[in-house]
């Protein structure tokens, strides 16, 4: 009998075609993945586009020269709906920023979710403490951003929108960045430090705020270096105790002026600041006096001044979205100089003030019962902080360049240890600096307003809905059950 013709020929030949078979539809199925992989198409058909990133935050990835980590120690916890709902928000987000760097040539993101509680070890070894935070780490640089800078709140209450996409962007962008911009605290005139851990004077509490966004922090005394580093990316001149000398008040002015410098300077009343005309040539007036306010609104259970007054700005809308109010202690009116001429480019605003009924005493070291001096002290609303920027060249060329900032808080307390994290004082500190620093005000990447459905349904309609799911629904389909059975059996 011919070998072909044969039984075991048969099998062989079945076996190589259920072989080839196999081999064909790996194949098939291979080259549909690669190419599912390689050359997709996505398309978000979301009404108000939830699941696409923004065309700048897609021109920053490509560009992304640096690998970035980002640890999140969110939980789909099924018992706190807030936070289960940012783990829902973020996590969706974080896909998005994964899928489009996974092919990088340069820096690419990685996620990776830690429950800090039930996986303590690997938790420890990344240095990660806290719950319900995103870390963002890339080389030596890492920053931390709390689950409540993802959402506008509506006082402190509701979540209005979901900002996530714009505040990871500027994260991502922070961090990648080849160096860490410093913040340099000037000494030698008494002034709070953050290597104090004082509770008072102190402010070792906001420098670990500022280290864990990723800023460097160092003293500088220029009685000593006579000259400001060229790598100061801020000043910081808090609750001075002396006045600075005029060559100091130079080295700042030149800063400012010619380097584009940015200043924040907070001045405790009763203190001479040295810093008069450096202050003219900005447009602010410091004032001598102290500002007080008896009505009960105005005061804290602490005798702390209460100040929830604010101009909408960037360094104060998270203040006005959540309704928090700022607690100092001793502080001085400060003011824009409305006497200043037109043509000096600057654009000053007072962001903080006290409320109708305060007043600046001037007679503050006569130990009297406080009472307003009609012409002579300073009543009504009074600014605590102003902040001046120059946009373009005191010659009023028709262009605008990018000049200095300064920030004048006429209170050094509310930055101190036992203050810092009072109210909205951390929130307003932090603002401020972000804004000297031009940190996160490049985005212009809108918020996505979290939208909210309610069903209200009256008894009637609830017993109706009921019926139609426990009766119609199983009714109807049990009759095409008895219509299919009919037909077959006739």
């Amino acid at each position: 009998m011919n070998f072909a013709d044969s039984f075991r020929a048969a099998r062989w030949i079945r076996f190589i075609n259920l072989l080839l078979q196999a081999v064909l539809f790996l194949a098939l199925f291979g080259g549909l993945n690669y190419v599912a992989l390689n050359h997709n198409t996505r398309f978000d058909l979301t009404r108000a586009r939830q699941h696409s990133l923004s065309a700048e935050t897609k021109s920053y990835l490509e560009r992304l020269e640096r690998d970035v980590r980002i640890t999140v120690t969110l939980t789909d916890d099924r018992d706190n709906e807030e936070v289960a709902q940012a783990f829902r928000d973020i996590s969706g987000l974080l896909r998005e920023y994964v899928y489009l760097t996974r092919n990088g040539r340069k820096g690419k993101i990685e996620v990776r979710f830690v429950n800090v509680y039930q996986d303590h070890t690997t938790a420890s070894a990344l240095g990660l403490e806290q719950p319900n935070v995103v870390v963002l780490t890339s080389e030596d640089r890492q920053r931390v951003i709390p689950v409540s800078d993802f959402y506008i709140l509506r006082k402190r209450i509701s979540r209005e929108a979901f900002k996530g996409e714009s505040t990871l962007t500027a994260a991502i962008l922070d961090v990648s960045s080849p160096g860490k911009k410093t913040i340099y605290f000037l000494s030698g005139h008494g002034e709070q430090q953050p290597g104090d851990v004082d509770g008072v004077r102190g402010l070792s509490r906001l420098r670990d705020e500022l280290r864990q966004r990723n800023f460097e922090i160092a003293g500088l005394d220029l009685s000593l270096t006579h000259k400001i580093p060229d790598d100061a990316a801020l000043l910081v001149i808090a609750g001075q105790l002396k006045a600075v000398q005029p060559f100091e008040e130079e080295l700042l002015r030149n800063f400012l002026q010619t380097r584009a410098g940015r200043l924040v300077l907070m001045l405790d009343p009763a203190r001479a600041p040295g810093l008069e005309n450096l202050l003219f040539d900005w447009g602010v007036i410091v004032y001598d006096n102290v500002i007080i306010d008896t009505t009960s609104s105005s005061l804290s259970g602490t005798n702390d001044l209460i100040l929830k007054n604010y101009l909408p700005h960037e360094i104060t809308q998270n203040l006005i979205n959540n309704d928090l109010p700022l607690l100092v202690g001793p502080a001085r009116v400060v003011s824009e100089d409305i006497g200043r001429s037109a043509a000096d480019g600057l654009n000053i605003k007072k962001l903080v003030a006290t409320s109708e009924t305060a007043w600046g005493e001037i007679n503050y070291r006569q130990r009297i019962l406080p009472a307003p001096t009609p012409g002579q002290d300073l009543i009504g609303q009074l600014g605590v902080m102003v902040i001046s920027e120059r946009l373009k060249p005191a010659n009023n060329l028709p262009l605008s360049v990018r000049g200095g900032r300064i920030a004048v808080f006429g209170t050094a307390d509310l930055v101190t240890n036992n203050r810092i994290y009072t109210a909205g004082n951390l929130n307003v500190m932090l603002a401020t600096v972000n804004w000297a620093v031009d940190r996160d005000t490049q985005l212009s990447i809108p918020a996505r307003i979290i939208q909210r459905f309610q069903l209200a349904l009256s008894q009637e309609e609830l017993v109706r809905l009921r019926l139609g799911l426990f009766l119609a629904v199983p009714g109807v389909v049990a009759l095409l059950g008895f219509v299919v059975y009919w037909t077959r059996r006739n």
